[in-house]
């Protein structure tokens, strides 16, 4: 294991940094174990007391998960330019709707900044996504994962990082709601309405209009809240 040495007042911040680092470069995946609080500590020069914080901070964010007698393995990637937020989301449909609330204003942005800055090749990768989203969607009436791929693909056109790092905080709950059995049959159709926005979003921004992006990414999550309202028990 290689990991730098620090030297700094900001211990905890530090650790975490180069603790996200050495998971970012080693490739470690969710499941993978960590280094002992030992080894990390040893590695960086700092005490175990520091090496716990983090630990501890990591595992409050969901970043790991601390089995007593295993040890401390991954539940989310991080790097370190990775921000996790602790999220407290009041009951299943009450959060989900909170939830977009938070999304309604970052994705507006992030499809206004895209129509603004996107280049040739983050337009190849966003159509590229669109159709894969749109064939899978007319086989199989729901395309959860590529439509999130579709919309990490405009926070990625717009040039800023975090975005989807953000996003990456307030996913996990839609996740959630397209896993419960109770509801599955009823989610089959779920946003279906929402599908040809995209499209629209998606010429939007190719045309240079980040007016007419946000107007179609409200839209789009105005569908959203309204199944989820009609939808989630």
């Amino acid at each position: 294991m290689h990991l730098d040495r620090i030297d700094t007042t900001d211990r905890v911040t530090r650790v975490s940094s180069e603790l996200a680092g050495y998971v970012d470069r080693g490739a470690l995946t969710v499941g993978d174990q960590l280094p002992t609080e030992r080894e990390i500590s040893q590695s960086l020069g700092v005490g175990r007391s520091t090496v716990r914080e983090v630990l501890r901070q990591w595992q409050a964010l969901g970043v790991v998960e601390v089995r007593k007698g295993s040890g401390t393995f991954l539940r989310r990637q991080i790097t370190r330019k990775t921000i996790y937020l602790p999220l407290l989301l009041e009951g299943k449909r009450d959060g989900l709707l909170q939830m977009l609330e938070v999304r309604r204003g970052l994705e507006m942005e992030a499809a206004g900044l895209a129509a603004t800055r996107a280049g040739s090749s983050a337009l190849a990768e966003l159509e590229e996504k669109l159709v894969v989203m749109e064939a899978v969607f007319e086989k199989e009436g729901c395309a959860g994962p590529e439509d999130l791929a579709f919309h990490l693909a405009i926070y990625d056109a717009s040039g800023n990082p975090l975005f989807g790092q953000i996003l990456a905080q307030i996913r996990d709950p839609l996740n959630d709601l397209f896993s419960m059995s109770d509801v599955s049959k009823r989610l089959r159709r779920f946003a279906e309405r929402s599908f040809p926005f995209h499209r629209r979003l998606f010429e939007a921004i190719r045309s240079g209009d980040p007016i007419a992006a946000r107007t179609h990414t409200a839209a789009i999550l105005d569908v959203v809240s309204e199944d989820v309202r009609t939808m989630v028990p």
